[in-house]
Protein backbone atom coordinates (compact mmCIF):
# COMPACT_ATOMS: atom_id res chain seq x y z
CA UNK A 1 0.00 0.00 0.00
CA UNK A 2 1.46 3.33 -0.66
CA UNK A 3 2.01 5.51 2.06
CA UNK A 4 2.69 9.06 2.85
CA UNK A 5 6.79 8.62 2.71
CA UNK A 6 6.03 7.06 -0.97
CA UNK A 7 4.73 10.20 -2.92
CA UNK A 8 5.67 10.26 -6.37
CA UNK A 9 8.63 12.74 -7.56
CA UNK A 10 7.18 15.44 -9.58
CA UNK A 11 8.60 16.76 -12.32
CA UNK A 12 8.59 19.59 -15.05
CA UNK A 13 9.59 18.63 -18.37
CA UNK A 14 11.39 21.34 -20.76
CA UNK A 15 10.95 19.92 -23.98
CA UNK A 16 8.19 18.05 -25.44
CA UNK A 17 9.85 15.74 -27.74
CA UNK A 18 10.47 11.76 -28.10
CA UNK A 19 12.68 11.78 -24.99
CA UNK A 20 11.14 14.34 -22.38
CA UNK A 21 7.23 13.26 -23.69
CA UNK A 22 8.42 9.40 -24.34
CA UNK A 23 10.69 8.65 -22.13
CA UNK A 24 10.66 10.43 -19.00
CA UNK A 25 6.89 11.59 -19.12
CA UNK A 26 6.53 7.75 -20.48
CA UNK A 27 8.24 6.08 -16.88
CA UNK A 28 5.45 8.92 -15.44
CA UNK A 29 2.49 7.00 -16.96
CA UNK A 30 3.76 3.55 -16.16
CA UNK A 31 4.90 3.56 -13.26
CA UNK A 32 2.62 6.26 -11.33
CA UNK A 33 3.54 5.61 -7.33
CA UNK A 34 7.10 6.66 -8.60
CA UNK A 35 7.48 9.60 -11.22
CA UNK A 36 4.33 12.55 -12.20
CA UNK A 37 4.43 15.07 -14.49
CA UNK A 38 2.96 18.09 -12.85
CA UNK A 39 4.38 21.00 -15.69
CA UNK A 40 5.97 21.35 -18.97
CA UNK A 41 7.62 24.02 -20.93
CA UNK A 42 7.39 23.11 -24.96
CA UNK A 43 7.10 26.04 -27.45
CA UNK A 44 5.22 23.72 -30.22
CA UNK A 45 1.33 23.72 -29.09
CA UNK A 46 0.57 20.46 -30.52
CA UNK A 47 3.07 18.72 -28.56
CA UNK A 48 2.47 20.89 -25.48
CA UNK A 49 -1.14 20.54 -25.28
CA UNK A 50 -0.83 16.53 -25.89
CA UNK A 51 1.43 15.99 -23.02
CA UNK A 52 -0.86 18.22 -20.83
CA UNK A 53 -4.06 16.22 -21.56
CA UNK A 54 -2.24 12.89 -21.00
CA UNK A 55 -0.60 13.96 -17.66
CA UNK A 56 -3.87 16.06 -16.81
CA UNK A 57 -1.31 18.99 -16.02
CA UNK A 58 -2.68 21.81 -14.58
CA UNK A 59 -2.85 24.43 -16.91
CA UNK A 60 -1.17 27.44 -14.44
CA UNK A 61 2.08 24.50 -15.08
CA UNK A 62 2.00 25.15 -18.65
CA UNK A 63 4.62 27.32 -20.73
CA UNK A 64 5.86 27.80 -23.89
CA UNK A 65 9.66 28.91 -23.08
CA UNK A 66 11.20 27.17 -20.66
CA UNK A 67 12.23 30.78 -18.72
CA UNK A 68 8.74 31.20 -17.62
CA UNK A 69 8.41 27.82 -16.63
CA UNK A 70 11.41 28.85 -14.28
CA UNK A 71 10.68 32.38 -13.45
CA UNK A 72 8.67 32.11 -10.30
CA UNK A 73 7.81 29.47 -7.54
CA UNK A 74 8.82 25.58 -8.02
CA UNK A 75 6.30 23.37 -9.18
CA UNK A 76 8.26 20.12 -9.11
CA UNK A 77 10.58 18.34 -7.07
CA UNK A 78 12.95 17.86 -10.69
CA UNK A 79 13.32 19.61 -13.97
CA UNK A 80 14.10 16.99 -16.79
CA UNK A 81 15.82 19.39 -19.46
CA UNK A 82 15.19 18.09 -22.48
CA UNK A 83 16.06 20.72 -25.13
CA UNK A 84 17.88 20.73 -27.88
CA UNK A 85 21.49 20.49 -27.40
CA UNK A 86 22.48 23.93 -27.02
CA UNK A 87 19.80 24.56 -24.86
CA UNK A 88 20.83 22.58 -22.06
CA UNK A 89 22.92 24.97 -20.05
CA UNK A 90 20.99 27.85 -19.26
CA UNK A 91 17.85 25.70 -18.16
CA UNK A 92 19.70 23.33 -16.05
CA UNK A 93 21.47 26.53 -14.30
CA UNK A 94 18.40 28.62 -13.49
CA UNK A 95 16.94 25.45 -12.20
CA UNK A 96 19.41 24.77 -10.30
CA UNK A 97 19.57 27.65 -9.15
CA UNK A 98 16.31 27.19 -7.62
CA UNK A 99 16.56 24.32 -5.85
CA UNK A 100 15.54 22.16 -8.54
CA UNK A 101 17.37 18.42 -8.55
CA UNK A 102 17.94 17.76 -12.51
CA UNK A 103 17.59 14.97 -15.06
CA UNK A 104 19.94 16.70 -17.98
CA UNK A 105 19.59 14.98 -21.52
CA UNK A 106 23.20 14.42 -22.91
CA UNK A 107 24.81 16.05 -24.04
CA UNK A 108 25.25 17.84 -20.71
CA UNK A 109 26.79 21.47 -22.78
CA UNK A 110 28.44 21.86 -26.07
CA UNK A 111 31.61 23.08 -24.90
CA UNK A 112 34.42 22.00 -22.23
CA UNK A 113 33.64 25.57 -20.60
CA UNK A 114 29.72 25.20 -20.13
CA UNK A 115 30.58 21.53 -19.16
CA UNK A 116 32.74 22.82 -16.06
CA UNK A 117 30.00 25.60 -15.29
CA UNK A 118 27.23 22.85 -14.80
CA UNK A 119 29.72 21.34 -12.70
CA UNK A 120 30.25 24.28 -10.37
CA UNK A 121 26.99 24.62 -10.16
CA UNK A 122 25.76 21.47 -8.90
CA UNK A 123 28.43 21.62 -6.45
CA UNK A 124 27.20 25.38 -5.24
CA UNK A 125 23.77 23.97 -4.90
CA UNK A 126 23.78 20.77 -3.48
CA UNK A 127 20.76 19.63 -5.65
CA UNK A 128 21.50 16.32 -7.35
CA UNK A 129 21.98 16.42 -11.22
CA UNK A 130 22.54 13.82 -13.48
CA UNK A 131 23.79 12.81 -16.98
CA UNK A 132 21.54 10.79 -18.88
CA UNK A 133 24.49 8.35 -20.13
CA UNK A 134 21.74 5.70 -19.93
CA UNK A 135 24.14 2.47 -21.63
CA UNK A 136 25.81 2.66 -17.77
CA UNK A 137 22.55 1.40 -16.50
CA UNK A 138 21.62 -1.39 -19.18
CA UNK A 139 21.71 -5.19 -18.12
CA UNK A 140 24.04 -5.71 -20.71
CA UNK A 141 26.68 -3.32 -19.72
CA UNK A 142 26.58 -3.85 -16.21
CA UNK A 143 27.09 -7.31 -16.56
CA UNK A 144 30.56 -6.33 -19.09
CA UNK A 145 31.10 -4.40 -16.07
CA UNK A 146 30.40 -7.43 -13.36
CA UNK A 147 32.75 -9.82 -15.74
CA UNK A 148 35.48 -7.58 -15.63
CA UNK A 149 35.76 -6.23 -12.48
CA UNK A 150 35.54 -10.33 -11.16
CA UNK A 151 39.06 -11.19 -13.07
CA UNK A 152 37.34 -13.43 -15.48
CA UNK A 153 39.16 -12.24 -17.76
CA UNK A 154 42.42 -11.07 -15.98
CA UNK A 155 43.83 -7.17 -16.66
CA UNK A 156 42.16 -5.11 -19.24
CA UNK A 157 44.01 -4.14 -22.18
CA UNK A 158 42.54 -3.03 -24.81
CA UNK A 159 38.85 -2.66 -25.78
CA UNK A 160 37.65 -2.68 -29.59
CA UNK A 161 33.92 -0.68 -29.84
CA UNK A 162 32.02 -0.10 -32.57
CA UNK A 163 28.58 2.14 -32.82
CA UNK A 164 27.11 0.69 -36.20
CA UNK A 165 24.20 4.32 -36.22
CA UNK A 166 22.42 2.09 -39.19
CA UNK A 167 21.73 4.20 -42.61
CA UNK A 168 18.31 5.15 -41.76
CA UNK A 169 18.81 6.33 -38.51
CA UNK A 170 22.09 8.33 -39.83
CA UNK A 171 20.08 9.80 -42.61
CA UNK A 172 16.73 10.73 -40.21
CA UNK A 173 18.42 12.28 -37.50
CA UNK A 174 22.01 13.39 -38.73
CA UNK A 175 21.25 14.65 -42.44
CA UNK A 176 17.21 15.40 -42.47
CA UNK A 177 17.24 16.19 -38.73
CA UNK A 178 17.52 18.13 -35.80
CA UNK A 179 21.18 16.86 -35.27
CA UNK A 180 22.67 17.63 -38.76
CA UNK A 181 24.68 20.48 -38.27
CA UNK A 182 27.20 20.58 -36.07
CA UNK A 183 26.76 24.62 -35.39
CA UNK A 184 23.08 24.10 -34.49
CA UNK A 185 23.10 21.05 -32.30
CA UNK A 186 26.73 19.59 -31.87
CA UNK A 187 29.41 17.68 -33.66
CA UNK A 188 28.49 13.76 -34.12
CA UNK A 189 31.35 12.34 -31.75
CA UNK A 190 29.47 14.09 -29.03
CA UNK A 191 25.41 14.65 -30.62
CA UNK A 192 25.46 10.48 -30.59
CA UNK A 193 28.71 8.88 -29.36
CA UNK A 194 28.81 10.42 -26.16
CA UNK A 195 26.90 7.50 -24.97
CA UNK A 196 29.98 5.54 -26.05
CA UNK A 197 32.90 7.36 -25.32
CA UNK A 198 31.64 6.99 -20.77
CA UNK A 199 31.32 3.78 -21.23
CA UNK A 200 34.76 3.24 -22.89
CA UNK A 201 36.20 5.70 -19.73
CA UNK A 202 33.90 3.45 -17.23
CA UNK A 203 35.13 0.33 -18.69
CA UNK A 204 38.66 1.75 -18.57
CA UNK A 205 38.07 2.71 -15.39
CA UNK A 206 41.40 5.22 -15.85
CA UNK A 207 41.52 8.76 -17.44
CA UNK A 208 42.37 9.10 -20.62
CA UNK A 209 45.95 9.61 -21.22
CA UNK A 210 45.59 10.78 -25.04
CA UNK A 211 43.74 10.40 -28.31
CA UNK A 212 43.77 10.59 -31.81
CA UNK A 213 41.15 10.74 -34.56
CA UNK A 214 39.94 10.66 -37.93
CA UNK A 215 36.44 11.25 -39.68
CA UNK A 216 34.67 13.40 -42.25
CA UNK A 217 31.87 13.73 -44.67
CA UNK A 218 31.80 11.42 -47.30
CA UNK A 219 28.73 10.58 -49.08
CA UNK A 220 25.67 12.70 -48.22
CA UNK A 221 26.98 15.70 -49.88
CA UNK A 222 25.48 17.07 -53.12
CA UNK A 223 28.13 15.98 -55.40
CA UNK A 224 26.71 11.99 -54.56
CA UNK A 225 23.27 13.30 -55.28
CA UNK A 226 22.16 11.30 -58.52
CA UNK A 227 21.39 12.63 -61.81
CA UNK A 228 17.42 13.95 -61.96
CA UNK A 229 17.25 13.65 -57.99
CA UNK A 230 14.63 16.78 -57.43
CA UNK A 231 15.06 18.86 -53.73
CA UNK A 232 12.46 16.19 -52.38
CA UNK A 233 11.91 12.72 -52.43
CA UNK A 234 7.66 13.25 -53.49
CA UNK A 235 8.71 15.52 -56.17
CA UNK A 236 8.72 12.37 -58.70
CA UNK A 237 12.41 11.32 -58.12
CA UNK A 238 13.59 8.53 -61.12
CA UNK A 239 15.59 6.93 -58.47
CA UNK A 240 12.85 5.97 -55.70
CA UNK A 241 13.02 2.19 -56.61
CA UNK A 242 17.03 1.57 -56.18
CA UNK A 243 17.71 4.73 -53.06
CA UNK A 244 17.60 3.23 -49.84
CA UNK A 245 17.20 6.67 -48.32
CA UNK A 246 13.56 7.26 -50.29
CA UNK A 247 12.12 8.81 -47.23
CA UNK A 248 8.23 7.35 -48.18
CA UNK A 249 10.15 4.11 -47.57
CA UNK A 250 11.21 4.88 -44.04
CA UNK A 251 8.28 6.69 -42.82
CA UNK A 252 5.44 5.28 -44.45
CA UNK A 253 6.04 1.42 -44.29
CA UNK A 254 2.98 1.49 -41.87
CA UNK A 255 5.01 1.83 -38.99
CA UNK A 256 3.67 4.73 -36.47
CA UNK A 257 6.23 4.43 -33.76
CA UNK A 258 10.19 6.17 -34.00
CA UNK A 259 11.17 7.77 -36.44
CA UNK A 260 7.46 8.59 -37.44
CA UNK A 261 6.25 9.68 -34.49
CA UNK A 262 9.31 12.37 -34.45
CA UNK A 263 8.28 13.87 -37.66
CA UNK A 264 4.19 14.14 -37.36
CA UNK A 265 2.72 13.71 -33.59
CA UNK A 266 -0.15 12.28 -36.24
CA UNK A 267 0.92 9.20 -37.83
CA UNK A 268 -2.12 8.80 -40.23
CA UNK A 269 -1.21 8.27 -43.13
CA UNK A 270 -2.13 11.96 -44.85
CA UNK A 271 -0.36 13.68 -41.92
CA UNK A 272 3.17 11.86 -42.65
CA UNK A 273 2.71 12.38 -46.17
CA UNK A 274 1.93 16.20 -45.43
CA UNK A 275 4.98 16.21 -43.43
CA UNK A 276 7.23 14.77 -45.83
CA UNK A 277 6.15 16.54 -48.60
CA UNK A 278 6.66 20.27 -46.36
CA UNK A 279 9.24 19.27 -43.84
CA UNK A 280 12.68 18.74 -43.47
CA UNK A 281 12.06 15.13 -43.49
CA UNK A 282 11.18 14.60 -47.06
CA UNK A 283 14.84 16.23 -48.61
CA UNK A 284 16.70 14.03 -50.73
CA UNK A 285 19.92 13.54 -48.19
CA UNK A 286 22.22 14.85 -50.91
CA UNK A 287 20.13 18.42 -50.79
CA UNK A 288 20.22 18.95 -47.52
CA UNK A 289 22.59 21.20 -45.52
CA UNK A 290 23.98 18.75 -43.23
CA UNK A 291 27.77 19.39 -42.23
CA UNK A 292 28.38 16.71 -39.25
CA UNK A 293 30.72 13.40 -39.94
CA UNK A 294 29.44 10.29 -41.58
CA UNK A 295 31.86 8.11 -40.02
CA UNK A 296 34.47 8.81 -37.61
CA UNK A 297 37.39 6.62 -35.80
CA UNK A 298 38.80 7.49 -32.11
CA UNK A 299 42.35 6.09 -31.26
CA UNK A 300 42.43 6.20 -27.18
CA UNK A 301 45.30 5.30 -24.27
CA UNK A 302 44.37 5.73 -20.82
CA UNK A 303 46.64 6.81 -18.18
CA UNK A 304 46.68 3.04 -16.74
CA UNK A 305 48.09 2.00 -20.66
CA UNK A 306 44.25 0.44 -21.37
CA UNK A 307 44.16 1.47 -25.12
CA UNK A 308 40.94 1.43 -27.19
CA UNK A 309 39.53 1.78 -30.45
CA UNK A 310 36.24 3.52 -31.31
CA UNK A 311 34.43 3.81 -34.14
CA UNK A 312 30.93 4.99 -35.41
CA UNK A 313 29.40 4.79 -38.58
CA UNK A 314 26.46 5.60 -40.93
CA UNK A 315 26.75 2.72 -43.38
CA UNK A 316 25.57 -0.02 -41.37
CA UNK A 317 22.16 -2.56 -42.56
CA UNK A 318 20.76 -2.48 -38.68
CA UNK A 319 21.51 0.15 -36.19
CA UNK A 320 23.54 -1.77 -33.49
CA UNK A 321 26.54 -1.84 -30.54
CA UNK A 322 29.56 -3.94 -30.94
CA UNK A 323 32.44 -4.51 -28.23
CA UNK A 324 35.41 -6.94 -27.67
CA UNK A 325 37.28 -6.49 -24.58
CA UNK A 326 40.86 -7.81 -24.59
CA UNK A 327 42.21 -9.58 -21.11
CA UNK A 328 45.16 -11.25 -20.15
CA UNK A 329 43.29 -14.21 -19.18
CA UNK A 330 40.72 -14.11 -21.49
CA UNK A 331 37.79 -12.11 -24.08
CA UNK A 332 34.87 -11.13 -24.03
CA UNK A 333 32.49 -10.24 -27.03
CA UNK A 334 29.11 -8.48 -26.74
CA UNK A 335 25.79 -7.41 -29.38
CA UNK A 336 24.25 -4.76 -27.32
CA UNK A 337 20.83 -5.21 -29.55
CA UNK A 338 20.87 -8.90 -29.31
CA UNK A 339 21.99 -8.73 -25.57
CA UNK A 340 25.01 -11.27 -25.79
CA UNK A 341 27.81 -11.59 -24.26
CA UNK A 342 30.48 -14.77 -24.82
CA UNK A 343 33.76 -14.95 -22.87
CA UNK A 344 36.60 -16.94 -23.86
CA UNK A 345 39.18 -18.28 -21.10
CA UNK A 346 42.43 -18.56 -22.46
CA UNK A 347 43.65 -22.33 -21.94
CA UNK A 348 40.30 -23.51 -19.93
CA UNK A 349 38.25 -25.13 -23.02
CA UNK A 350 35.11 -23.33 -22.50
CA UNK A 351 33.04 -20.86 -23.72
CA UNK A 352 30.51 -19.10 -21.77
CA UNK A 353 27.57 -17.73 -23.00
CA UNK A 354 25.16 -15.11 -21.44
CA UNK A 355 21.84 -13.80 -23.15
CA UNK A 356 20.16 -10.81 -21.78
CA UNK A 357 17.54 -10.47 -24.88
CA UNK A 358 14.43 -10.81 -22.28
CA UNK A 359 14.46 -6.84 -21.79
CA UNK A 360 13.76 -4.86 -24.73
CA UNK A 361 12.80 -1.26 -23.32
CA UNK A 362 14.34 1.82 -24.61
CA UNK A 363 18.55 1.52 -25.07
CA UNK A 364 18.21 -2.39 -24.09
CA UNK A 365 16.77 -1.13 -20.70
CA UNK A 366 18.66 1.75 -19.99
CA UNK A 367 16.30 4.63 -20.31
CA UNK A 368 13.86 2.95 -17.39
CA UNK A 369 16.89 1.88 -15.14
CA UNK A 370 18.84 5.38 -15.55
CA UNK A 371 15.07 7.07 -14.38
CA UNK A 372 14.85 3.93 -11.29
CA UNK A 373 18.60 4.89 -10.30
CA UNK A 374 18.31 8.64 -10.03
CA UNK A 375 14.90 8.25 -7.90
CA UNK A 376 16.16 6.21 -5.87
CA UNK A 377 19.24 8.31 -4.78
CA UNK A 378 16.65 10.99 -4.39
CA UNK A 379 14.41 8.57 -2.09
CA UNK A 380 17.53 7.97 -0.43
CA UNK A 381 19.30 11.46 -0.23
CA UNK A 382 22.81 9.77 -1.81
CA UNK A 383 24.55 11.58 -4.32
CA UNK A 384 27.60 8.76 -4.26
CA UNK A 385 24.43 6.42 -5.43
CA UNK A 386 23.93 8.62 -9.09
CA UNK A 387 26.38 6.75 -11.43
CA UNK A 388 26.38 9.43 -14.31
CA UNK A 389 26.51 13.06 -12.07
CA UNK A 390 28.05 15.85 -13.36
CA UNK A 391 31.10 15.50 -12.16
CA UNK A 392 31.58 11.68 -13.49
CA UNK A 393 30.12 12.42 -16.55
CA UNK A 394 32.23 15.77 -16.96
CA UNK A 395 35.55 13.42 -18.77
CA UNK A 396 33.69 11.70 -21.05
CA UNK A 397 32.47 15.34 -23.00
CA UNK A 398 35.87 16.16 -22.52
CA UNK A 399 36.82 13.19 -24.45
CA UNK A 400 34.44 13.92 -27.45
CA UNK A 401 35.69 17.54 -27.20
CA UNK A 402 39.59 16.35 -27.56
CA UNK A 403 38.39 13.94 -30.17
CA UNK A 404 36.88 17.03 -32.65
CA UNK A 405 40.07 18.47 -32.00
CA UNK A 406 42.32 15.72 -33.02
CA UNK A 407 40.18 14.67 -36.08
CA UNK A 408 40.04 18.69 -37.31
CA UNK A 409 43.86 19.11 -36.84
CA UNK A 410 44.93 15.66 -37.47
CA UNK A 411 46.98 15.96 -34.46
CA UNK A 412 47.09 13.35 -31.25
CA UNK A 413 45.72 15.63 -28.29
CA UNK A 414 46.86 14.90 -25.05
CA UNK A 415 48.51 18.56 -23.30
CA UNK A 416 45.09 20.37 -24.09
CA UNK A 417 43.55 17.59 -22.85
CA UNK A 418 45.56 17.86 -19.20
CA UNK A 419 45.19 21.37 -19.39
CA UNK A 420 41.14 20.93 -19.25
CA UNK A 421 41.45 18.46 -16.37
CA UNK A 422 43.62 20.87 -13.83
CA UNK A 423 40.95 23.53 -14.78
CA UNK A 424 38.56 21.05 -13.45
CA UNK A 425 40.32 20.16 -10.55
CA UNK A 426 41.20 23.49 -9.52
CA UNK A 427 37.59 24.93 -9.91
Amino acid sequence: MKTESQKPTTALILGAGSRGALVYAGYALSHPYQFKVTGVAEPIDERRNALAAQHHIDPANCFTDWREALAGRRIADVVCVCTQDRMHVEPALAALELGYHVLLEKPMATNADDCMRIVRAVEKSGSMLSIAHVLRYTPFFQRIRHILDSGMIGRLVSIQHNENVGYFHYSHSYVRGNWRRADQSSPMILAKSCHDLDILRWLAGSPVAKLSSFGSLLHFTSENRPDGAPDRCLDNCPHHASCPYFAPKIYLDGNTGWPVNVISLDTSFAMVYKALQEGPYGRCVYACDNDVVDHQVVSMEFDNAVTAVFTMGAFNGEGSRTIKLMGTKGELHGHFEKGEIIVQRFGAGEVLRYSLTDDKAGHGGGDDAFLQSFLQALRLQNRTANLTDATESLESHLMAFMAEEARLSGKVVNQRFQELKTQHAQM
